[in-house]
């Protein structure tokens, strides 16, 4: 019998073993903090130590829902044992089934579903749709926007850091000022096959597009035949205050593009896309894994669990909650707070990485959205007793 190396799972192994573990065969291209999280529920994560964490990272948008929610953990073991792949070369229910629950809470114009795996390859395929649909080369995109790293994500995504080291990347990109609607004129010509833009930057800094730079991109996509492609992979599902951000904006786009949270946790992305993309040629996109009924499952019972809870009420008033707590913090190196919903950021006057140490060592886990903004990502299921051990952390950590 083959043995395989490494396979056998050490009883209880050190923190410092479990780190020398990852470090002697991780790829080496994540900047990894010393802590070893091994649990979680609800908005706490545990590490190695025992110590507990209010988790305002939220698996970076895709614990919405929160961990270990028992809904999703049931429906994910008894879709293991009955068949977890199936690709869409067969009809399978449980796909169907997520059809008809995605559907129910999108716009209606969207009446087609792409199924992928991640919200780079959700925005890899709208591209690629908007290119076959319109016959255009050209892509407009925002400055500070991010969608992705595979070549055509990265394309469209703006940070240099990002980018300068493959080039050349996808031609025919180029990117405008965001939330500059006297940029969108010359940029979107009958050249464009689609703008594409994120509804608050997540990346870029936690930056909500203002109305009238959205319906300025809208209606010049509409009057130049391009189509306006937008991209809730991290604001979806809830994170902003509604459903899909796109609900306070009024917008409905020929393309919107999701993942993150869309199957509690599990990998799983989509384009849900409008009748302006037409009939696509058969095989001229696909994907093995996407659409499995074991991602499909846990989706169902995700989406399932988040209209339960009535997430989208929990991010309004939790997350007005933690931006007025921010906003009472007075401290010099705060320069602006700002966010929708429980997408929240702060900006300091300088590099967020000591503020980032300082929360950590007082019990909450945050993000960085660039250099200098502290970014607040935590699950819809946070209390309002954590928020306040946040906030109270914060108060500390930014004095």
């Amino acid at each position: 019998m083959t043995t395989v190396r490494g396979a056998r799972r050490p009883e209880n192994p050190p923190t410092s073993g479990i780190i020398a573990m990852e470090d002697a065969h991780t790829s080496g291209l994540y900047t990894k903090r010393s802590l070893v999280i091994t649990r979680g529920e609800g908005a706490t994560v545990w590490d190695s130590e025992g110590r507990a964490y209010v988790d305002c990272v939220g698996g970076q948008g895709s614990a919405n829902l929160g961990h270990g929610n028992t809904a999703v953990a049931a429906a994910l073991a008894d879709q293991a044992r009955t068949l977890a792949s199936c690709t869409e070369l067969f009809y399978n229910d449980r796909r169907a089934e997520l059809y008809g629950v995605l559907a129910g809470i999108l716009p209606r114009s969207l009446e087609r579903v792409f199924l992928c795996n991640s919200g780079t390859e959700a925005v890899e395929g709208a591209l690629k749709f908007a290119r076959a649909a319109t016959k255009r080369p050209g892509v407009v995109a925002t400055m500070r926007g991010f969608h992705g790293k595979t070549m055509g994500a990265l394309s469209a995504t703006w940070g240099p850091e990002y980018r300068d080291l493959f080039g050349p990347l996808v031609p025919g990109f180029a990117h405008v000022p965001f939330n500059k609607p006297e940029s969108l004129d010359a940029a979107i010509t009958k050249d464009t096959a689609a703008f594409i833009v994120e509804l608050v930057q997540g990346e870029g800094g936690v930056r909500p597009a203002t109305r009238e730079f959205i319906d300025e991109a809208a209606r010049l996509c509409r009057q130049r035949g391009a189509l306006f492609i937008v991209d809730e992979v991290q604001t979806g599902f809830g994170r902003t205050g509604t459903m899909f951000a796109l609900e306070q904006y009024g917008v409905e786009p020929d393309l919107l593009c999701l993942a993150k949270s869309i199957a509690g946790g599990v990998p799983m992305g989509a384009i849900a896309f409008s009748a302006a993309i037409g009939d696509l040629p058969k095989r001229s996109h696909s994907t093995t894994f996407g659409g499995n009924p074991l991602a499909c499952a846990a989706a169902i019972a995700a989406l399932g669990e988040m209209a339960r809870l009535d997430l989208p009420r929990s991010a309004r008033e939790r997350g007005r909650q933690l931006q007025d707590g921010l906003r009472a913090i007075r401290s010099d190196r705060v320069r602006e707070v700002r966010g929708l919903g429980l997408l929240v950021g702060v900006e300091l006057k300088e590099n967020a990485g000591a503020a980032l140490k300082a929360l950590q060592d007082e019990g909450v886990l945050a993000l960085g959205a660039g250099p200098t903004v502290v970014r607040y990502l935590p699950p819809l299921v946070i209390t309002a007793d954590q928020v306040d051990r946040v906030l109270a952390a914060s108060a500390k950590a930014l004095a």
